[in-house]
């Protein structure tokens, strides 16, 4: 569905300010950046979503992010990768080059990744997924394992940028258990801090201001935008 420009306008708008008020109750000093998941939407959208001043979009599959950077590689976006990803499409993602990719989820992919960057000579800038919601159906490393696999991360894959920790809420109409995920999940990147994590990647469409109450800076929003 085509939205017109007025109705995007008036959807980042809303959006916005519902940003600001949370963010404010948390804390003046916290700056969240918006990152606008694009999987669901058509190129349109995207494109007049640019006009109107946003600049990072996240689609969710290696093969969507190499179309859709492709199709618009006429407009300097940032695009991120926030799906897992499969061992077999590491050096595409290498060659499409996200500005960051937020779904590292396990040491083995790290250490599979560092070799693929070694050998092109490249960097990525990468955030570790944690599941702080222990839901198996959720990747991510373990809650338990968060601080130690990324200190490892750190020293083993040199070619490797972590900047810091994604996570998504508890699957969950009961607003506590998804409370508890972020918190926990916060608590993470507060101790990692120390060792450079600067981004912390929490909330979606449905939960994001209980992710920003909990001192999330980076919030990826999708159906909440491209709503009529």
């Amino acid at each position: 569905m085509i939205l017109s420009k007025e109705k995007l306008q008036e959807n980042l708008d809303r959006l916005i300010w519902d940003i600001e008020e949370t963010r404010i109750k948390r804390s003046e000093h916290l700056i969240v950046q918006l990152v606008v998941v694009s999987k669901y939407t058509e190129i349109e959208n995207v494109k007049t979503l640019y006009e109107l001043g946003q600049r990072n979009f996240a689609e969710n599959y290696v093969q969507n992010l190499e179309k859709r950077s492709k199709e618009l590689e006429d407009l300097p976006l940032a695009w991120h990768l926030i799906g897992p990803l499969q061992k077999n499409k590491i050096n595409k993602l290498i060659d499409i080059n996200p500005v960051l990719f937020q779904a590292l989820d396990s040491l083995e992919i790290a250490n599979e990744l560092q070799k693929r960057l070694e050998a092109k000579g490249k960097r990525m800038n990468c955030l570790m997924q944690i599941n702080s919601s222990k839901e198996e159906s959720k990747s991510g490393v373990e809650l338990e394992k968060a601080i130690d696999t990324y200190q490892q991360i750190k020293e083993s894959c040199p070619n490797i940028n972590l900047k810091g920790v994604m996570t998504i809420g508890a699957h969950t109409d009961n607003e506590e258990l998804i409370r508890d995920s972020f918190n926990k999940t916060y608590k993470i990147f507060d101790a990692l801090k120390k060792d450079g994590a600067t981004i912390c990647s929490m909330g979606m469409s449905s939960d994001f201001k209980i992710a920003i109450e909990c001192g999330s800076n980076m919030i990826r929003i999708g159906s909440r935008l491209f709503s009529e």
